[in-house]
């Protein structure tokens, strides 16, 4: 297994997979491996790295990004969480700032905000 370490119990699987896409019962393509991909994201989301750093493990970083942004537009995330919000084990999975480093980058232009003056004056 390449030293990652995965999260998921098989019971919150058990839960989540009869709501996601890609089922044999679903019309099209048949998800590959939904869990592995479901372990994939919640990696990055532990770990804060980018997609590029996804270990091979996990298979191609770009075919889960497409994935990932495919089911992001398709509300597939938030129908999961809002199915998994009531689960007590599942808690530790929740994500925020104090878990979740950004990168350098994501700290905005260089030199800072600039604000600019409307046009319009304050009544006064």
């Amino acid at each position: 297994m390449s030293g990652v370490r995965l999260i998921l119990k098989d019971h919150q699987w058990d839960r989540m997979a009869p709501h996601l896409p890609g089922k044999r019962s679903d019309p099209g393509r048949t998800g590959a491996d939904n869990r592995l991909f479901l372990e994939a994201v919640l990696w990055l989301a532990r770990t804060g790295s980018p997609w590029r750093d996804l270990p091979n493990f996990f298979g191609n970083w770009n075919s889960a990004f497409i994935r990932f942004s495919r089911w992001s537009k398709d509300g597939v995330w938030d129908r999961l969480f809002a199915m998994m919000a009531d689960d007590p084990d599942f808690e530790y999975v929740m994500i925020d700032s104090t878990i979740v480093r950004a990168h350098q980058h994501a700290a905005g232009k260089k030199g800072g905000l600039k604000l600019v003056r409307s046009g319009v004056r304050a009544a006064g």
